[in-house]
Parts: structure tokens; sequence; C-alpha cells
């Protein structure tokens, strides 16, 4: 008989608590010697087609539901997540699909419960590079301190040399994988001393409607390339393991959510690299335009100030997010954990709605 597994048993008796570590050994996270075979395509079936489009499990139940900004960002309170049902879950779905983001506060979900939570939304995604807590390989960490300009030239895909401004940091994650992160979970459970650590999302949908006419028929059928490739380098130069071979995937600029069937901008500096199609000059300027068009789009913009035990629950198919590094100086840290379902492979349907159209003719049709 095989011996039992005693990491996991260990595991079990003794599960870890991360904001004690981060906050007692700083960043603990590891780098097993473990390479993973390439991801393979699956039929995602978002939740959110389960849902009740009224997401009265969810209205019925929370003691204040109410939207941050007109476009993007809504805030619950009085439910905790690790409480939710599954039909709690789907009309979360459709709610996060509609709204890009979700906010909960003192939250009490712990990363085992998470990981549990998460499976509901679709597989859970391990990183190519980024190292995570011992035993939890699908857990993403979060964890800057005012050391961290000191000891790296880059962590986590963020560049801390030349020229770097705050815009270069908007993304949405792991867009290189064939089929990237969908409904995703973070939780900060650690704040900078004073202030400072804020995070920004931005509406895809609206980043859409608000280019032209002609610009946006230009974009649709276009596709784009994304990568990796600085994570792989950062890693490589770290001596950190890279746990796959593929790290580029060929994306629509326009993408439809599969959900709400709303079209949303689907791109951002932090992976799109090349238009298919373009030459250099010309790719570069439209991205250059998109990218500048996301960062500048204060009007469909949320930015959110976490508390401790803050937890977001967005939607990365049709936003991007932008963490402000405010903060590393002298004894500040911040830290999180972050569950990442996969969804589906991203897609354009030519007969997709924006955002506004589909709002608009709805209250046409109730003011009928």
């Amino acid at each position: 008989m095989a011996p039992p597994n005693t990491d996991v048993i260990i595991q079990e008796i003794e599960k870890l608590n991360l904001q004690t570590l981060a906050r007692t050994k700083g960043n603990y996270v590891v780098y097993p010697d473990v390479k993973y075979p390439e991801l393979e395509l699956f039929d995602h079936q978002d939740p959110g087609h389960r849902a009740d489009p009224k997401k009265a499990s969810l209205y019925d139940n929370a003691e204040k539901i109410f939207d941050l900004t007109p476009h993007i960002g809504t805030e619950i309170h009085g439910l905790q997540l690790s409480a939710l049902t599954d039909t709690q879950k789907d009309d979360l779905a459709l709610l996060v699909a509609e709204r890009g983001v979700v906010f909960f506060r003192d939250q009490d979900i712990d990363v085992y419960q998470a990981r549990e939570w998460a499976k509901h939304f679709g597989p859970l995604h391990i990183h190519n590079t980024f190292g995570h807590p011992p035993g939890l390989p699908e857990v993403h960490v979060v964890y800057f301190d005012g050391d961290t300009l000191k000891k790296y030239k880059s962590l986590g895909g963020v560049n801390f040399e030349g020229q770097r401004t705050a815009a270069d940091g908007w993304h949405s994650d792991v867009t290189y994988d064939n089929q990237p992160a969908g409904l995703t979970l973070l939780k900060i459970d650690t704040l900078p001393e004073e202030a400072g650590g804020d995070t920004l999302w931005s509406s895809g949908y609206t980043a859409y409607d608000r280019l032209s006419p002609a610009f946006q028929k230009f974009l649709e059928g276009l596709e784009a390339v994304h990568s990796g490739q600085q994570q792989v380098d950062e890693a490589n130069r770290a001596g950190h393991v890279v746990r796959r071979k593929t790290w580029t995937s060929v994306h629509p600029v326009v993408r439809t959510h599969p959900v709400t069937g709303w079209k949303s901008l689907f791109v951002q500096p932090g992976f799109t690299r090349s238009i298919v199609g373009l030459n250099k000059r010309e790719s570069d300027i439209v991205l250059q335009y998109l990218f500048d068009h996301i960062s500048g789009g204060v009007d469909f913009q949320v930015r959110f100030k976490w508390e401790e035990n803050s937890v977001a629950v967005w939607d990365n198919r049709t936003t991007n997010h932008n963490a402000v590094f405010d903060y590393l100086f002298g004894s500040n840290k911040r830290h999180g954990w972050r569950v990442t379902p996969q969804g589906e492979k991203p897609f354009y349907d030519p007969k997709s709605k924006s955002r506004k159209q589909d709002l608009e003719e709805r209250e046409q049709q109730l003011n009928k």
C-alpha cells in the first residue's frame, strides 16, 4: 500500500493563513520545479446563463446593493461569499457580466473556501510563471512592499524600470492563453499603513461604445496577438520555472460576452502586442490609440478604495484593471490573493449588440 500523502494531511491539519504569512514572512510564495501540460480547449458553460434576470436571490437577501458609477462597478452589503448558494452564485455571475466588477466588504472567505467557490465558474487557472502559496498552485498571490523596487527590475509582469507610467498597468489577466480568465475573485487582507493601493477597473463595453461607428466597424472582425513573453523573461532571469510551452494567443479585438451578448473592446497594454493583418506602424498606431482611450476613459472607470478583507469579483472578459503602486516606500506592504476560473475562448459574433444599443432598445420596449 502506498504511503499517505503527508503534505495533504499536514495542510488539512494546519491550513495556511496567508494574511499571517504576509505580515510575518513577507513574500512567502514558492516556485516548485513542476511543469504542466498545455491548456486544452474545453466547452465553457457560463453559470450566468442559469441566472434569474432579476437576480432576486441577491437583491432579496442583501442589506444593500448599489452602483458606484453608471457604467461599471456595484457594491453589495450584507452577504458573505462563503455562504452563497449555487443559485446566488449563478445570479452573481450575471450581475458581474452586466456590471463588470462587484465589490464586497468584511468578507470571511478563506483561500481554501475560495478555491472551491471559484470552481463553480470554471476550471481554475494555474499561472504559467508566478509563484504560489505552498500546496496551492491555483492561487495567485498579490504582494508588494517597500523593498520591491530595490530587489526587482520587474515582478509579476510589472516593470519598475525605465519610463513606466501608471497607464501602462492596465491589463486583463492571462489573455495570452487560448481560454483566458472569466469571472475572477481577489481578496485583499493587508493594506499600506496610511493610504494608497487602490485598484481601478475599466469597462470594455463602454470603451467600445465611446468609439465612433466608423472606427467600431473597422475594428470588428480584426484579431490581435496577446503575449506573456515579459512574464517568461522575468521567470527566466529569476531562475523560476516556466510551466507550459505556449504563452501566445490570437483573440478578436472586439469580443462578444456569451451571457449579455454585448460587444466589448478586448485589448490592453499588458499583453496585447499587435493586430493581425496590419503592418507594424499601423498596428502600433491603432493599439496606442486604443490604450490611450482606455487609460483616459475616466467616465467608464471605477476606482475602489480597499478595506482589509474586501473582495472584488470581476469579469476579466469585458474589463481591464490597474493596481496603483503609490505606496512602495518605507515599511508599507499590500497583500491579497486571487483565484482565476477560465472562461470560453474569446469570440466575436457579428449579430451581437453594444451595451448602449441593447439598453436603449429595452428602454424603448418598456415605454411602448
